[in-house]
C-alpha cells in the first residue's frame, strides 16, 4: 500500500507579495458565549452551554463563560480596538437566550439593544457587522424539550430568526443562520464533549437534519424580512479529508467520513438531497424516510448567497478495524475526548495526526488542506461564492517581561493559509473575504481557558486587552490588502 495522506502540492507563494482582489473582506470572529459574558444579566437564561459549563466534570478546570472575556460591557472598547487593527468587518453571534429566553414568545428588549448599540457602534468605526443567528447556544427550556432531536425546534429558530433580523436588517448587511452544525450534532448528541453532552447516535441524525430544516426555514424568513441587498450564508465547518493510504478499505473510510461530516450537509443545503451512500451507511441508526417529510429538502435547499467554510486542519484517516478482531474505536480526531464516536455509521473509522508542526491543540498546520477544500466547493459548485469565516491557531501565548505577546508561529501559521486563499482564487475560485479566528482569547468552550485563540491576548483576571504580534501583523494586511513576507526571524514563508 502507499501511504497517500500529503494530498496535493506544496503552496506556490513563491517570494513576493500577495495583493488580493479589490474589496476583499478582512475580519475577525467571536461567538457570544465564548466572549460576551454577563450570563444573567438583562433577561438572559441559561443556555445549553451554560448548564453543561456548570456540570462537574464537562470543562476544563470547571471553566464557564459567565465572565468569560466581559465583551458585554466592553463592547465599545473592543470595537475601538477592531478600529484600531484595521478591521473591515467582525463577525459576532447574538446569544438565542439573551434575546428570547425560553426559546419562544416575544423578544426581551434589553437584549435586543446590545445587538443594536454594538451594531451601531460597529458603523460608526467603519466596521461592517456580519451576524450569526446560532453559535452553539440553544436556549436550555428547548433543549429540556428535545432540543435539535425534535421538529419543533426549527419552527421555534425561524420566529427567532424574524425577531433578530427586523431588529438589525436595516444595517447588517452579513447573515449567517448557523455556524458549524457538524459541531451542534455530533459533537452535542453524538460524542457528548459539547453541550448538551448526549451520547446517542440516533439522536445526532436526527439532530443533524433539524439543524438543515432549521437553515433553510431561517433562510425563508430572512429572505421575507431583509433588504434585497442582503447576504444570506451558512458556516460549515467542512473537513478536507485524506486516506492514510491508497487501500481500498482506507479509501472508504475517507468516503465515510466525507458523508457524514461534509456531504450530509453540502447535498441538501445546495439542492442535491442527501447522499445516497450516507444513508445506506446510517440506516441501521434511524428512520430517514420517516424523519425526513415532504417539502423538506426544498425548505433546506433554499438558495444561498454566500457559503462560509470554517477550516483548521486536515483530517487523516484509514480503516481501523484489525481482521479477526472486530471495529476499534476512533483513535483522536482532534474533538476532544470520548468513549463516543462523533461520526455515527463510522465508529470503525480510525483517525491519525498528520506528521509535522501542530498547534497548542495538537492540530497539524497544513494549509494546503484549506487550498484544496476551497478548490473542491469551486469545482463542484461553481458560481457559488465563499468566504474563508474562520481559519486560526492556538498557541501557549504569554506576556513577556517587556509587556508584549509574541507569536511568530500564529504569525506563519496565517501567512500560510492566506497564501492558500490567495492561490485558489488565483486558480478561479470566488472568495470574497477572510474572518480570523479569533479577535480575541476566550472561553474554548470544553477547554475552557486552557487554549488562546485569539489575536489580542485577554488577561482574563483583570480583561486587560493586549493586542498579539500576529494582531499588528493581520492588520497590516487588512490595511493593505497586501500579504507580506514573513519577517526572517518570524519563520519559514
Amino acid at each position: 500500500m502507499t501511504a497517500v495522506h500529503s494530498e496535493g502540492t506544496e503552496l506556490s507563494t513563491g517570494s513576493a507579495s500577495l495583493r488580493f482582489p479589490p474589496g476583499f473582506v478582512w475580519g475577525a470572529a467571536t461567538a457570544a458565549y465564548q466572549i460576551e459574558g454577563a450570563a444573567a444579566e438583562d433577561g438572559r437564561t441559561p443556555s445549553i452551554w451554560d448548564t453543561f459549563s456548570h456540570t462537574p466534570g464537562r470543562v476544563r478546570n470547571g471553566d464557564t463563560g459567565d465572565i468569560a472575556a466581559d465583551h458585554y460591557h466592553r463592547f465599545r472598547d473592543d470595537v475601538a480596538l477592531m478600529a484600531d487593527l484595521g478591521l473591515g468587518a467582525y463577525r459576532f453571534s447574538v446569544s438565542w437566550s439573551r434575546v428570547q429566553p425560553t426559546g419562544r414568545g416575544p423578544a426581551v428588549q434589553r437584549g435586543l439593544d446590545f445587538y443594536r448599540q454594538l451594531t451601531d457602534e460597529l458603523l460608526d468605526k467603519g466596521i461592517t457587522p456580519v451576524a450569526t443567528l446560532y453559535h452553539w447556544d440553544l436556549p436550555q427550556d428547548l433543549e429540556d424539550v428535545g432540543g435539535w432531536t425534535v421538529r419543533d425546534t426549527t419552527e421555534r429558530f425561524a420566529e427567532y430568526a424574524e425577531i433578530v433580523a427586523s431588529a438589525l436588517g436595516d444595517r447588517v448587511p452579513y447573515w449567517t443562520t448557523l455556524n458549524e452544525p457538524w459541531c451542534s450534532a455530533y459533537l452535542g448528541y453524538g460524542s457528548g464533549v459539547h453541550a448538551p453532552g448526549r451520547t446517542e447516535p440516533e439522536s445526532s441524525l436526527k439532530a443533524v437534519h433539524h439543524l438543515n430544516l432549521a437553515h433553510g426555514r431561517a433562510i425563508g424568513v430572512l429572505r421575507s424580512v431583509l433588504p434585497a441587498t442582503a447576504q444570506t450564508s451558512i458556516t460549515l465547518n467542512l473537513h478536507q479529508i485524506r486516506p492514510l493510504t491508497d487501500s481500498a478499505a482506507d479509501l472508504d473510510a475517507a468516503r465515510r467520513i466525507d458523508a457524514v461530516g461534509n456531504r450530509v450537509f453540502l447535498g441538501p443545503i445546495l439542492g442535491d438531497g442527501y447522499p445516497a451512500d450516507l444513508l445506506d451507511d446510517t440506516a441501521h441508526l434511524v428512520d430517514w424516510e420517516t424523519l425526513v417529510r415532504d417539502g423538506d429538502l426544498a425548505e433546506i435547499g433554499r438558495p444561498i448567497d454566500l457559503l462560509g467554510l470554517n477550516y483548521y486542519t486536515p483530517t487523516l484517516v484509514s480503516d481501523g478495524r484489525v481482521a479477526g478482531d472486530g471495529p476499534k474505536p476512533p483513535r483522536n480526531d482532534g474533538h476532544g475526548s470520548s468513549d463516543h464516536s462523533p461520526w455515527p455509521g463510522s465508529e470503525h473509522v480510525a483517525f491519525h495526526l498528520p506528521p509535522g508542526e501542530t498547534t497548542a491543540m495538537r492540530w497539524a498546520v497544513d494549509a494546503t488542506g484549506l487550498r484544496d477544500l476551497i478548490n473542491r466547493i469551486a469545482r463542484e459548485h461553481p458560481g457559488l461564492p465563499l468566504m474563508v469565516t474562520e481559519n486560526g491557531a492556538a498557541y501557549d501565548d504569554y506576556i513577556s517581561p517587556e509587556g508584549r505577546v509574541n507569536d511568530p508561529e500564529r504569525v506563519a501559521y496565517l501567512r500560510g493559509h492566506l497564501s492558500a486563499v490567495h492561490e485558489a482564487i488565483t486558480g478561479g475560485a470566488d472568495v470574497r473575504g477572510y474572518f480570523l479566528w479569533s479577535l480575541m482569547d476566550n472561553f474554548e468552550w470544553a477547554y475552557g481557558y486552557s487554549k488562546r485563540f485569539g489575536a489580542v491576548y485577554v488577561d482574563f483576571g483583570t480583561q486587560r486587552r493586549i493586542p498579539k504580534q500576529s494582531a499588528h501583523w493581520y492588520s497590516q494586511v487588512a490595511r493593505t490588502n497586501v500579504l507580506p513576507d514573513l519577517p526572517e526571524e518570524d519563520g519559514k514563508s
